[in-house]
């Protein structure tokens, strides 16, 4: 495809991005977790991890606490992309500064503990 515009050019540009934002919080059935991404995380070591810096402030098994949000009883994939988000510095949300923060020295290992944690810690 040859774009000869500059404003068409652009415009498919914000498109994919409108798209990709919009998409990038529907699940789809490639996001549905399967029993080995259950089993990449360690829930023991995701709750160590959990308890020596989530647990300020989303409370006791990511149940939430005042403006931070209950993050338990998501879906792996859902916990693994936002931590990644987070850890690359990228802001999707009020307390993105603070989650950056937090996020940035995680590893992909503690990234897959946590989400195999928090995704026990349903009800």
């Amino acid at each position: 495809m040859i774009v000869r515009s500059p404003r068409v050019l652009v415009l498919i540009v914000l498109l994919g991005c409108v798209g990709y934002a919009i998409g990038s919080e529907t699940q789809t059935e490639d996001d549905v977790p399967t029993e080995g991404d259950a089993l990449a995380g360690n829930v023991e070591a995701g709750e160590e991890r959990y308890n020596k810096t989530c647990v300020n402030c989303h409370g006791a098994g990511g149940k939430g606490v005042a403006s931070f949000p209950k993050i338990s009883g998501n879906e792996i994939s859902f916990t693994v992309s936002r931590l990644e988000t987070y850890r690359e510095g990228t802001k999707i949300g009020p307390n993105s500064s603070l989650m950056i923060m937090m996020a940035k020295p995680l590893s992909d290992e503690e990234i897959a503990n946590l989400a195999a944690y928090l995704e026990e810690e349903r009800s």
